[in-house]
């Protein structure tokens, strides 16, 4: 199937891919060819790509939208990085401000965005520590 992942920034990728494994608001889904139409919602999840051959690349992906239908994927999300794109002391830095937010709980703190703050940095540690 064609996998085509857009930002705001444009088209971050555009390749071939057997399988697409990620996560909705309703939980993880792997996508194979012929699946039936489906649209989402996505969480920030790992993105795992697995091509003709078996072989595997991960991504970390901020959430978003997927929609697949007639063979064709398509991604929208805020942001993604490669496995090998990510800075991991940037992501564990994000990881501390995120924790250091919620523990602080004060008026001025925004719970759901240090929430998913923490959520899209523990999301890149996982990617980045993927084997």
């Amino acid at each position: 199937m064609e996998i085509k992942v857009v930002t705001p920034r444009g088209v971050y990728m555009k390749q071939t891919a057997s399988a697409v494994h990620l996560a909705s608001t309703e939980g993880e889904m792997t996508v194979l060819e012929h699946h039936v139409p489906i649209f989402a919602a996505l969480v920030p999840c790992p993105l795992i790509l697995t091509a003709e051959d078996g072989t595997k690349k991960e991504y970390a992906l901020s959430g978003g939208f997927m929609k697949y239908g007639e063979g064709d994927c398509l991604i929208l999300t805020d942001a993604i990085e490669g496995r090998e794109e990510i800075d991991i002391e940037r992501a564990r830095q994000a990881y501390q401000r995120a924790r250091d937010r919620i523990e602080k709980k004060d008026a001025l703190t925004n719970m759901k965005r240090a929430n998913l703050a923490l959520a899209r940095a523990i999301n890149r540690i996982h990617v980045y520590e993927m084997k």
